[in-house]
């Protein structure tokens, strides 16, 4: 019996060590600090890369406002040998430079800017979607662990009752098979206890993989109760609808979209192109300069440019109304989730007081030898289940309510004002 007890304790310190200490204190109950928060998003890869394409954004659009049009230089040096007139040194130089028409400057710049604007908004919601993961893997985390606490004291109970038995054994007042009863059912809660603490190593291993900047305590918190956020969430649903910044994005490359098209369209008339040309011939006998103009005469293959630019905008409105009925169905789905796992944590927790409170008459009825030990070991095991379920609709209510806060902006990626696409 002494080296069964000393054995489940063994096991018990593995799954449950002593609380370490965060970076930071947290700044609600069960969530990080949200500097190690800012942190932790900010370090994410897929952050330097939406920054670095926003970088890119900028360039394309400095470049669509200075435009393409630029100086080009040519000429020619050549000897010549006239009959009976001799050697001449002869040369030309030109200078051309293609000119925008009215109106494709403005167009030009409206381009770039979208195209800006896209990249911007295309960076928040990167940070969005990183936040949304790095929630999942916390929750995760610490729904594992309460899971794991749960079945390890499951286990300590059961050892507890074991040790009463074989007491009882000793005394001649319990059968043996009695014992074997108990001893089976601590087994089997040990080996609940060793999966549940691998799924949390599991959980711990893939938050620490994918946020390694994110300081970790030793030991999981306590998964706390859910609580309804001030305002209730059909606050937060609606504030998804007006901090989007999909649809801001997608409002943007659709205003690009039209912009090009209305480009093309100008395009249809190529830009002219001026310059300036000089000459010397005959070794100087004859000079001269002058204006040089060519004009692209264009046919059907820009008229097809432009036809396919218009379709282009065509597509790029509808792809917005189609984000904007994606983020309908994301906000009506976090609102009914969150909605749907809160009362489902109610219930189990109903459920869990009142599985306790026939726990506690099980255990008294058992020493006073009015209810024999199978009673007891399947109160027990209904209390563990209680407890499991309970945990999990905590774990499942959490995870819906901070999705739906982060979805709305109202946690670590807050915004002032609604995203909003340049006009």
């Amino acid at each position: 019996m002494r080296k069964a007890f000393v054995t489940t304790l063994a096991v018990l310190g593995a799954l449950c060590p002593q609380v370490g200490l965060a970076a930071g204190e947290p700044a609600e109950a069960g969530l990080p600090a949200l500097a190690d928060v800012t942190a932790a998003l900010d370090a994410h890869p897929g952050m330097a890369a939406a920054l670095a394409r926003v970088r890119a954004a900028q360039g394309e659009a400095d470049a669509l406002a200075r435009g393409p049009h630029e100086l080009t230089l040519s000429g020619s040096y050549m000897r010549r040998n006239v009959r009976n007139e001799g050697q001449f040194s002869e040369y030309e130089a030109q200078v051309t430079r293609p000119v925008r028409l009215p109106g494709k400057a403005a167009l030009d710049r409206t381009i770039g800017a979208q195209g800006l604007a896209y990249a911007s908004n295309m960076a928040e919601d990167a940070r969005h979607h990183t936040a949304l993961r790095l929630a999942q893997a916390w929750w995760d985390w610490l729904g594992c662990a309460q899971e794991a606490r749960v079945d390890a004291q499951a286990a300590v109970n059961l050892q507890a009752l074991l040790s009463s038995v074989q007491r009882r054994v000793q005394l001649r007042d319990a059968a043996q098979i009695e014992a074997d009863q108990a001893a089976a059912a601590l087994a089997t809660a040990l080996a609940q206890a060793e999966r549940s603490a691998g799924r949390e190593a599991v959980a711990h291993a893939r938050l620490a993989a994918q946020f390694p900047g994110l300081p970790l305590p030793a030991r999981a918190q306590d998964l706390p109760d859910p609580q309804i956020p001030a305002g209730g969430l059909q606050f937060l649903h609606d504030k998804i609808l007006g901090r989007s910044h999909e649809i801001a994005a997608a409002e943007a490359l659709a205003n690009q979209a039209q912009a090009q098209a209305d480009r093309a369209r100008k395009e249809r008339t190529a830009d002219p192109s001026v310059g300036l040309r000089v000459f010397s011939e005959k070794g100087g006998i004859e000079r001269g300069g002058g204006l040089v103009f060519s004009l692209p005469l264009g046919g059907g293959y820009r008229s097809a440019l432009a036809e396919r630019a218009s379709a282009q905008a065509s597509a790029a409105q509808a792809d917005l109304q189609a984000v904007r009925l994606d983020i309908v169905e994301t906000a009506d789905a976090d609102l009914a989730e969150a909605e749907a796992a809160y009362a489902a944590w109610g219930r189990a927790r109903a459920a869990r007081d009142a599985q306790d409170a026939a726990l506690q008459k099980a255990r008294r009825g058992h020493q006073l030898g009015e209810i024999d030990l199978a009673a007891v070991l399947l109160a027990e095991r209904q209390m563990q289940d209680a407890l499991r379920t309970e945990s999990v609709a905590r774990a499942d209510a959490q995870r819906a309510i901070t999705r739906l806060r982060i979805d709305a902006h109202e946690l670590w990626i807050g915004d002032d004002e609604a995203p909003e696409a340049v006009k």
